[in-house]
């Protein structure tokens, strides 16, 4: 029977202190990117709770749902922000993987109730949030125009 993987030890309280500033909401790149939203007109809600995977943006009469993800804690492939903590790998591997599986879960679960969604990655808004913005504009233009509901789709590299 395969044992559960050991949490890393003790931190100091300063290592605490800063993990317990790593917002779920309003994080930079949710900031930045509801900013270059607005300045295109765009009205929207934020971290909706009735949905699955509460997502960062909705876009309701689009039936759109907007994630944006740390390059991190998500892993984005082929970013140089998704880096390996050295201590504890297994820990660590064991936590994104489940990260990774939730994320796909909830992306399942919005397109089953009708809902599409986009995945934007922090990195992405980072480098040049009008562009998202624009990215996301153009998607909501397009969903306007077809009915049905596709994938979940990721701006730019997944």
């Amino acid at each position: 029977m395969a044992r559960e993987p050991r949490r890393p030890p003790a931190t100091t309280p300063e290592r605490s202190r800063i993990m317990k500033a790593v917002g779920r909401r309003g994080t930079g790149p949710e900031r930045l990117l509801r900013q270059a939203l607005r300045k295109l007109g765009l009205r929207f809600a934020t971290n909706s709770r009735d949905l699955p995977g509460s997502p960062d943006i909705v876009f309701r009469n689009a039936r759109l749902a907007i994630f944006v993800h740390g390059c991190f804690w998500h892993r984005h492939r082929g970013c140089s922000r998704t880096t390996m903590p050295r201590s504890n790998r297994q820990y660590w591997r064991l936590k994104f993987a489940a990260n990774v599986r939730r994320d796909r879960q909830k992306l399942s679960q919005l397109a089953k109730i009708g809902w599409r969604a986009l995945v934007v990655w922090q990195c992405q808004i980072e480098a040049d949030p009008a562009a998202v913005a624009s990215t996301i504009e153009s998607f909501l233009c397009r969903a306007h125009r077809s009915a049905p509901a596709p994938p979940a789709h990721s701006v730019g590299s997944q």
